[in-house]
This record gives structure tokens, sequence and C-alpha cells, in this order.
């Protein structure tokens, strides 16, 4: 049974992350980025900001997970593999890529990042619970891989996250109606394995720092099959806001 649920969604967002709202996260970002570019971390960076700007938590945590430094976006837009998928095994970080696509699915909060990754902010915390989005969001990944013709599509599904078995079977059903062949690994530490994988499925920053190469397979399926979502309020693209 699965259940109706608005995944990422939270009651303050219209106003956290509204018109106005997105002028004072604007100048936060481009303050937080000039200060990467000067070798500060990210954490220490966006606290300081933070407090200047009188952010909430939030909003401090979309601009955590949005803004990164020049030196970072060039590493990780020279990684990434722009078409040329046929016959490829792709590898997904499962969690990370389903719940993202559940969230558009919501009409919740989407960021787009500097580097052009999509993240939410639906935070996980060792629970998950399928909803009535998950087989859509599963089915457009099987969809985008099946019309870039990928040999196999390897899952990897975090075990200490709760429904993780459940997650599996799921997705096994649902993608034996596509032209290529899918695996469910649930392991204890995904993100140690995908790191030393090419062709890697996320918008972990980390990950996407040290694997060999990645897919932006979600910024894919909402420019393609989720158009008007991109129009929709809850979806802030600070590479338009950073300038």
């Amino acid at each position: 049974m699965t259940t109706s649920r608005n995944r990422g969604a939270s009651p303050n967002d219209s106003k956290e992350f509204g018109e106005i709202a997105l002028e004072k996260l604007s100048r936060a970002g481009c303050d937080i980025y000039y200060l990467l570019n000067q070798g500060y971390h990210i954490k220490g960076a966006t606290e300081y900001v933070g407090n200047h700007y009188l952010l909430s938590t939030r909003q401090r945590m979309a601009l955590t997970r949005s803004i990164s430094s020049q030196s970072d976006i060039i590493s990780r837009t020279s990684k990434q593999v722009q078409g040329g998928l046929e016959d490829a095994t792709v590898n997904i970080d499962g969690f990370n890529t389903i719940i993202t696509l559940e969230v558009a699915l919501c009409g919740s909060l989407l960021l787009k990042g500097l580097d052009g990754a999509i993240r939410d902010l639906a935070g996980l915390r060792g629970n998950y619970r399928i909803i009535d989005k998950t087989e859509l969001a599963i089915d457009l990944i099987g969809e985008m891989l099946n019309s870039q013709k990928v040999k196999n599509a390897i899952f990897y599904i975090d075990e200490p996250i709760s429904n993780s078995g459940r997650l599996r079977e799921l997705i096994l059903c649902r993608l034996r109606q596509y032209g290529f062949d899918s695996e469910v690994q649930i392991l204890h530490n995904v993100d140690s394995v995908l790191e030393k994988l090419e062709y890697v499925i996320t918008s972990d920053a980390i990950i996407l720092d040290r694997c060999i190469s990645w897919i932006n397979l979600n910024d894919m399926i909402i420019s393609e099959k989720l158009d008007d979502y991109r129009n929709n309020k809850n979806y802030v693209d600070f590479g338009k806001l950073i300038k």
C-alpha cells in the first residue's frame, strides 16, 4: 500500500523562496560563491553569510546544496557525460535520484545548482516510505534510460534506510517493461561504491567530485518529461540567480 504524501514540501516555502526572498538569496549566494573561490569551506561560508542575511535553516540548506566554487563547477562539468549512452552500464544512486523526481512530481521545492545538478531538500534521516509518486518516478527513469538505449542499469540502495527492500522490488517490477537489464544492490555504504565508478547518476556533490564520470539524468528528465515544472514557483535555478 502506497502513501499519498507531498514529498519535500514545507509550509514556509512560499515565503522563504518567494520573489522577495529570492532577491536576498541571490545576494547571499553571490557572497558565498565569492568566499568559496577564496578557499572557504561551504559550511563556514554559509554560516557566516546566513547570519548576515538572517536566513532560515532551510534557506541555508538550499544555498549549501546549490552553490559551488568555480573550480568544482569546472571539474564536475568536465566529467559530465553528454549523450552517447548506447550500450552503457549506468550506476544509479537510488534514493538520491528517485526522491528528487518524487519531489518534482509533487510540485515541491527543487534547486538547480551552479553545477547544473538538481537537488531537493526532502531529507531522509533514515526513513523512507513509498508514496503514490514513486512508481511514476521509476517509470520516468526507465523511459529516459530506454530512449538512451543503455544496456544495463544498476541501482544502489542504502541498506540502513527503511523500506529499502520494498523499493528494490518495486524498481525491478516497474523496469521489466523496458529494453535494458536492471539490477538493484542494497549496500551499507553506497557512496563509497559510486565514488569509484563511471556513468554515475546522482546529484551528491561528494560523489560528483570523486566519481570517474556522471550523468545529469534528473535534469534531462525534467527538461524533456516535466518541462512545465520548470515554470513552477518551487523550481529555483541558482545559475540564473548568481551572476
